[in-house]
């Protein structure tokens, strides 16, 4: 049973990958519940929405970016949150990207012309808020949908991710407003030869090194499931 932060490293760094938010979405997830199931929950520490860093998952998302912990965090799978440890995280890029950056991608019609503008204007500094990325990608207030929609997509395709969260500054340098999450490249997060190099992976073997570790964790999981976790 998962007791608290620990437990949940030592099972994440065992596994290589989970669903977050408890929901294991027929694959697997390290906390097998949720803030909705957690009244009927009586025999875990585990509660959600605390603020509590030690028993509250909904903290471990932002402490492993903290803490430097070899973990990426973002809206990787079935387009919501879950966690890669840096073994396998190489796997997942390789069937999502494999050797083509940007560029390729774009060209290829594979990522959308609001992806693009979001992208690029991350690419440009090494990480910025949320709030400031759509002012700097000029997404107006009724591109709001559009603006979330290509975060999640290049989230999903692995070229942003989250790097942690921070509270924005007025022009004075004074904090203010609640805490927003930041995004970075996935070569500032990882670094460019660690992506280079999950490039050079063949995407067929990744994918079918990934669904053995998943029915290992899950031996019920479904094929058509484990295929859309897998590429995204």
């Amino acid at each position: 049973m998962i007791r608290g932060y620990e437990d949940f490293l030592r099972e994440l760094g065992r596994a290589g990958f989970s669903l977050a938010g408890g929901s294991a979405k027929g694959i697997w997830s390290v906390v097998p519940f949720s803030w909705e199931e957690q009244p009927y929950i009586t025999d875990s520490p585990i509660r959600w929405h605390t603020e509590d860093p030690e028993t509250d998952p909904w903290e471990w998302r932002m402490r492993v970016l903290e803490e430097g912990r070899g973990i990426a965090y973002a809206k990787l799978f079935f387009r919501i949150g879950g966690y890669i440890t840096r073994e396998w995280y190489p796997y997942f890029l390789a069937v999502r990207r494999g050797s083509m950056d940007f560029a390729d991608c774009y060209a290829e019609g594979t990522l959308s012309y609001q992806a693009k503008r979001v992208y690029e204007a991350a690419k440009s500094v090494p990480r910025v808020l949320v709030p400031e990325l759509k002012s700097m990608a000029a997404f107006g207030r009724e591109e709001n949908a559009a603006f979330e929609q290509a975060l999640t997509e290049l989230q999903m395709r692995m070229f942003l991710t989250i790097c942690g969260q921070k509270r924005r500054r007025n022009k004075y340098g004074e904090e203010y407003g609640w805490h927003c999450t930041e995004l970075t490249t996935v070569e500032q997060f990882w670094g460019e030869d660690f992506v280079l190099a999950a490039g050079e992976l063949d995407p067929a073997e990744a994918e079918e090194r990934i669904a053995r570790r998943v029915l290992e964790l899950n031996p019920a999981a479904k094929k058509g499931t484990i295929r859309k976790f897998i590429r995204g």
